[in-house]
């Protein structure tokens, strides 16, 4: 194929000319200084700034990460959303921001795969670097995990939204908490009860919040994979992301068999996270998007294993 060439005929100023018009304007006398050591440090002011703070830092940072799975595929490269914070006293002005990005490209540039180990030596690593007794990290990332058809045995790729956090306080030592956001199908024992024929399904999202124990072994328990199963296994049914006619008739029967309302869910995630030994506490959640109403469906439960 030929390629027509274009001339521009239409005589344009020059690129400088052109800002100009569209308001830049020439640089104005330089004088304070250009070396780091002689600028003035606002964020380094002591004095009494009236309040303690509880966090501050930077949110929203997204960054290439690496995860380990038990499920495939097994290693992982994904986007985290960093949150970074530490406190500071009411006789700091502020801190320097800059320090968690640096951190954050400094293990960046070792290869940084996100695990609970790692996370805790980078939080502790960052207290120090911040000249504070805690700081705190925070990462949100897409994980994915292979789900076969019942019957077909044809694969395809879910995922859910993982989160970890970890506290670290030079005095009391880490506050490890996990997080998975993971999507079932449930169906409603009330239309099952009343209708003659057929029950109306809905698509739900099972929030859990586990604070994990001081022993807890990532290398022995995914515990991605355990909050996985912890809600899918008390669903009406699982998310399939292929499913053949013999697939969905089998998972349709499952979902008519195992019938259940967002308090339902709740209550039974919640107990198969209370058997968990590597649990505290716990917060679960259930909303389903609901198929003949505008509205959702929530329910809620928190347990603190400790205050028994």
């Amino acid at each position: 194929m030929n390629q027509t060439n274009i001339n521009a005929n239409k005589q344009l100023p020059p690129k400088h000319e052109r800002h100009k018009m569209f308001g830049s304007v020439p640089a104005g006398p330089r004088t304070k200084p250009v070396e780091k050591e002689q600028m003035v440090d606002l964020q380094n002011t002591k004095k009494d700034f009236l309040f303690d703070l509880d966090a501050v830092g930077i949110t929203n940072v997204k960054h290439p990460i690496k995860i380990n799975s038990s499920m495939k595929p097994e290693i992982q490269t994904t986007i985290g959303n960093f949150r970074f914070s530490s406190s500071i006293g009411k006789g700091s002005k502020g801190t320097n921001m800059s320090r968690f990005t640096e951190q954050l490209d400094q293990y960046h540039n070792e290869g940084f795969a996100i695990d609970l180990e790692t996370l805790k030596r980078f939080t502790k690593e960052l207290a120090g670097r911040l000249k504070q007794k805690d700081a705190e990290v925070e990462v949100t990332y897409p994980w994915f995990f292979e789900r076969k058809g019942p019957f077909s045995d044809l694969a395809g790729m879910n995922h859910a939204d993982a989160t970890m956090k970890v506290q670290y306080h030079e005095d009391t030592g880490y506050d490890i908490e996990v997080s998975l956001k993971g999507t079932i199908t449930t169906l409603c024992p009330c239309s099952k009860e009343i209708s003659e024929y057929s029950a109306h399904n809905q698509r739900g999202q099972v929030t859990m919040s586990v604070k994990l124990t001081d022993d807890f072994d990532e290398n022995q328990t995914d515990w991605k994979a355990a909050l996985l199963e912890a809600s899918e296994s008390n669903a009406s049914a699982r998310i399939h992301p292929v499913l053949k006619r013999p697939d969905e008739k089998a998972v349709t029967e499952q979902a008519y068999e195992n019938p259940r309302f967002v308090e339902d869910i709740v209550r039974l995630v919640a107990a198969d996270l209370y058997e968990l030994p590597y649990v505290e506490k716990f917060y679960v959640s259930c909303q389903n998007e609901e198929s003949i109403h505008l509205h959702d469906a929530i329910a809620e439960v928190t347990y603190d294993k400790t205050q028994e």
